[in-house]
């Protein structure tokens, strides 16, 4: 599918965006919350500026606004002004050529049908950014001051780097695979998990990672989430997440910092999805295909069959400038013990991976992309690991119509977690 960015805004367009920078009203973006209340007036107007500043800098001038049904709103970016071309290296440039499919992967023509873009809550209405933009999720003042501080708005807690580790507070149930790989792509179903604590929240994703479990880790993520602290509800959304330096410095979700550039016009990173899966009823799943395109090198990501929502440009990374080193799929909670037990956030579905079929939360037709280009299924190589099985379990399986899949997820605190 061709990008929706390969453009060039017309004069008058480009006088329109600088009379609304020049001339725009300028909102308040300081207000009462449990973290100003013990703060000086000289650190609350700190505070404010700051706020303010980074609000003006995620926010962008629009097209159009798109209100959504559960209060979004979505922006409808000139391609050329998201959050990526801040970064150094983009600044005045366009977005690079679409890329080159793996081979095995079915091509779709640019006449996708428009109802199956309809995954998100924002396009209930039927309405889309126009060509040359893209839709981005305003960041409200509430969403900024959620988090541990305005610098670290929209990065995930430094030093969650081991992914079997017990103190860190995260767990895992997840399948993975070692060796020399340049993408991976899953379907994978999506759920409304319940999270319990604001600072917690529960994932399930796909991992392109390489370099070692310390301070020069590399990933590239991509899934749906539950984040209480970043969007300030307790609905899944579609997300993006790298990192270059183990999540201290570099990186972040979705379009927060100058990172991933988005391409698609129908698809919000960081909106809510809808429907989602029902427990004995319906299941609803995505596709996602992450891969390295052979002639430029970018980490290209898909949507379903040919949708391309945008890349990760290389140049972002160290380790994972060349290739991945370890492909994983699955689940992530984050357990803080508020009350001194195991948390009840719950992983996937929130029941067992032995539930199966139109209960439990799955991962299925599990591949990967090979040194030249070619998906190819996963053989006998996907070992599985849960951190807490009596938490959250994960089981496996092979079958013609599924190739290799897993159950994975859980209630966390039962009789058996305490």
């Amino acid at each position: 599918m061709a990008s929706s960015c390969n453009y060039k805004p017309s004069p008058i367009i480009a006088i329109c965006f600088v009379a609304f920078l020049l001339f725009a009203p300028i909102t308040r973006v300081f207000s009462a919350s449990p973290g100003n209340s013990t703060l000086q007036p000289s650190e609350k107007m700190l505070r404010y500026k700051r706020v303010k500043a980074h609000l003006k800098k995620l926010n962008k001038p629009s097209l159009k606004t798109i209100k959504s049904p559960d209060g979004d709103l979505i922006d409808c970016v000139p391609c050329h002004l998201q959050p990526a071309f801040d970064h150094p290296m983009l600044k005045g440039q366009n977005p690079s050529d679409p890329p080159e499919r793996p081979k095995g992967q079915n091509s779709s023509s640019s006449t996708i049908d428009d109802a199956f873009f309809l995954f998100q809550a924002w396009r209930d209405s039927g309405e889309s950014c126009p060509d040359g933009s893209v839709p981005i999720r305003r960041t409200k003042e509430e969403d900024i001051l959620r988090a541990s501080s305005v610098r670290r708005f929209g990065m995930k807690p430094a030093g969650r780097v081991r992914r079997d580790s017990t103190s860190s507070g995260h767990e895992h149930a997840v399948g993975y695979v070692m060796g020399e790989q340049y993408g991976a792509k899953a379907s994978l179903n999506v759920w409304s998990p319940r999270v319990t604590s604001p600072s917690e929240f529960s994932l399930s994703q796909i991992w392109l990672i390489s370099g070692s479990f310390g301070n020069d880790l590399n990933t590239i993520e991509a899934g749906w989430q539950i984040s209480p602290q970043l969007y300030g509800d307790g609905s899944p959304r579609f997300f993006t997440y790298w990192t270059t330096d183990a999540y201290q410095e570099t990186g972040c979700y979705n379009l927060f910092c100058a990172g991933f550039v988005q391409t698609n016009n129908k698809i919000a990173i960081g909106a809510a999805i809808s429907p989602t899966s029902i427990y004995n009823g319906r299941q609803f799943d995505i596709s996602l295909l992450i891969w390295k395109d052979p002639k430029h090198g970018h980490w290209w990501l898909e949507f379903g069959s040919g949708i391309l929502v945008g890349y990760w440009p290389s140049f972002l990374f160290s380790h994972l400038r060349t290739h991945a080193s370890m492909v994983q799929f699955g689940g992530e909670i984050v357990n803080t013990r508020p009350s001194g037990f195991h948390t009840p956030t719950q992983m996937g579905s929130g029941h067992f991976a032995g539930e199966g079929f139109n209960r439990a939360a799955y991962f299925r037709n599990l591949q990967i992309v090979d040194w030249d280009n070619n998906l190819i299924p996963i053989s006998n190589n996907l070992h599985l690991l849960a951190d807490h099985p009596n938490c959250y379990d994960i089981r496996g399986g092979s079958n013609r119509a599924w190739g290799n899949y897993f159950y994975y997820g859980g209630p966390g605190r039962n009789v058996r977690c305490p």
